[in-house]
């Protein structure tokens, strides 16, 4: 049985974050840069919501706002659900 651990182990340990008061335009520019798809927002060391190219596209590009002019708090999901490591995949 495969845990959590052992899946980002295999994925590497770089973790990419965004402040909620930034642009979805930075936070656009950082996944292009990081190749990634999606940012942790965090306000300090606390984990306040995630923000993925998902919720650009039907946040922002859909209802037709700026990328630029709209912060990443506007279109985060602030629900994040989480794992423990020792969690199986199968429980996840």
């Amino acid at each position: 049985m495969t845990a959590v651990k052992q899946l980002l182990d295999s994925k590497g340990s770089d973790v990419w974050s965004i402040n909620p008061d930034d642009t979805v335009y930075d936070a656009i520019e950082s996944m292009a840069d990081k190749s990634v798809g999606a940012l942790l927002v965090m306000k300090g060391p606390k984990l306040v919501g995630i923000i993925s190219e998902r919720d650009y596209a039907r946040k922002v590009i859909l209802q037709g706002k700026s990328s630029r002019d709209t912060p990443v708090k506007d279109i985060m999901t602030a629900k994040v659900l989480c794992a423990r490591l020792d969690q199986s995949i199968e429980e996840c």
